[in-house]
């Protein structure tokens, strides 16, 4: 059976060179970077030369780069950093509906602890109203938190415009990343952002490597404590694989992005186009030109979402009903909800998410195989 990986914005395999840049870490390399003697200063280098490739991808200072184990880690350290350390100055936060369960956890967290959060909704496209979000603003608020692209949609937010409203409002703007980063260009310092999230096992390197950048002058409580690393921002013996990991990942995609953007996109209009051609009702979700190069999401009202993914599992296909973190709950998604699409076509929506391994055979067979499985899922 020929195995089709469409799942990508839950995670990607390690790339070759990925694989080949951080290997040697867990032999000879072994040294812990906090130590002075050879066998830390082999690897203290590595993780500043990581640290140079990171910034270079989103444009940002080096020193600005803070590694931490994931997307989520980053997020929570954002959101609960900024409160704490800014607590005297207010208690309020605004954020969207349709943003990753990091941040929307996060939030609902501090809400029980007393501050008040503003959730705004958003248009049938994903995006949310600007003059609304302003019109939030008071003199209590200590941080903007909107996501760069929607990980279920790949609907592309209006992060150049929050930015500015931040910066002229005085208020820090926290920008999740995880799903932009290394497949359309981000720009942290033009961009306006203060505090923005990614996650390595999103661009071709392992679990369990990511990274917040802080802006200088950013004020920022630390979640863990122990040891003076990442610039007293994250205690912990650094992740030194992961981390070399990550640089090497984030200088391939700096590398590969225009290009494979472009391929990417064309397979998924292809996939898209072919499918709303074979299948009567089916719909696009999200913005359809604002979005992602690889991410498709779209609804098959009278099919149920399980059903189709068990069924194309069973085709060897892979793809999946939204976020990674929030598969096998049985809920309705959240963001589509938000976004005001009907009942019946949430319960059949699938995201698609394409990436470097993607082929156009491969979208052909996808093509072969899911309209029967609709067909007979509606029977």
């Amino acid at each position: 059976m020929q195995h089709i990986y469409l799942d990508y914005n839950a995670t990607t395999p390690v790339h070759p060179e990925v694989f080949e840049a951080f290997s040697a870490f867990y032999r000879e390399k072994f040294g812990n970077p906090s130590s002075i003697h050879w066998a830390g200063r082999w690897v203290k280098g590595a993780v500043e030369k990581a640290r140079e490739k990171v910034a270079l991808l989103v444009n940002c200072e080096p020193v600005e780069v803070v590694f931490t184990s994931c997307g989520t880690e980053a997020d929570n350290m954002a959101i609960k950093g900024v409160a704490a350390a800014l607590r005297e100055r207010g208690n309020h936060i605004i954020t969207t509906r349709t943003e990753h369960p990091a941040v929307v956890n996060s939030c609902l967290y501090l809400e029980q602890q007393g501050y008040r959060i503003t959730w705004l909704g958003v248009d049938r496209d994903g995006l949310p109203d600007l003059e609304q979000l302003e019109g939030a603003i008071t003199d209590r608020t200590i941080l903007i938190s909107v996501m760069y692209a929607n990980h279920e949609t790949g609907t592309l937010l209006p992060v150049r415009e929050i930015g500015e409203i931040a910066a002229r409002r005085r208020v820090y703007f926290h920008c999740d990343a995880v799903q932009a980063v290394g497949k359309v260009p981000v720009d942290f310092r033009g961009e306006n952002i203060g505090l923005l999230a990614l996650s390595g096992h999103k661009i071709c390197a392992p679990k369990g490597i990511g990274a917040l950048v802080v802006r200088k002058g950013v004020k920022l409580s630390p979640l863990l404590h122990g040891g003076p690393q990442e610039r007293n921002r994250r205690a912990g013996t650094e992740n030194v694989a992961g981390i070399v990991a990550l640089g090497k990942a984030c200088e391939l995609a700096l590398d590969a992005m225009t290009a494979e953007s472009r391929r990417i996109a064309a397979l998924r209009d292809r996939l898209e186009a072919g499918i709303l051609a074979a299948v009567p009702e089916a719909r696009v979700n999200g913005h359809r030109e604002r979005r992602l190069p690889n991410t498709a999401s779209l609804s098959f009202p009278g099919a149920e979402a399980d059903s189709l993914l068990l069924n194309l599992d069973l085709a060897g296909i892979a793809a999946s009903s939204g976020s990674a973190c929030s598969s096998g709950t049985l809920k309705a998604s959240p963001v589509l909800a938000a976004m005001g699409v009907e009942p019946a076509s949430i319960r059949g929506a699938v995201r698609f998410s394409l990436g470097r391994e993607t082929t156009e055979g491969e979208i052909d067979s996808v093509l072969r195989v899911l309209p029967g499985i609709v067909e007979r899922l509606r029977k």
